[in-house]
């Protein structure tokens, strides 16, 4: 008894046509997609020197809008408020103080993980500077 090599080949492959799955190549998108998302970095320090003010953390003077005298500046567990050495803590309120809009614009500010730290221009009476925010 001889096999039949012919008829097998036109029964198992005579009429079909090829078929592509597209399931492992959605997932090896995927998985390119998900690595680049990963891998990528969207630091800020890539920006451009012209888009950033210099370093200095304080806004231009461009991007400041509104005309208020205080500033309210919110630091989680904010337990210390000190202005030209000089400890206003009792100004905090809801771990939040109010800061004179000239001096957030002339002055210095450091902020602490729960202190803030702040020297006023000159001109500026330091008690002046800080006030209790009306939270």
């Amino acid at each position: 008894m001889a096999i039949d090599i012919k008829s097998y080949k036109k029964k198992v492959l005579g009429d079909s046509k090829p078929n592509i799955n597209l399931v492992p190549f959605i997932d090896i998108l995927f998985t390119i997609m998900i690595f680049l998302v990963v891998t990528s970095n969207f630091s800020a320090v890539d920006m451009p020197s012209d888009v950033t003010d210099g370093g200095t953390g304080k806004p231009n003077v461009t991007d400041v809008s509104g005309d208020a005298e205080y500033y309210i500046v919110p630091v989680a567990n904010l337990h210390k408020v000190t202005v030209n050495g000089v400890d206003k803590s009792d100004a905090i309120s809801g771990s939040a103080v109010g800061v004179l809009a000239k001096v957030m614009d002339e002055g210095q500010i450091s902020i602490k993980p729960g202190e803030i730290i702040i020297t006023t221009p000159d001109g500026i009476d330091p008690n002046k500077a800080v006030q209790r925010p009306n939270v």
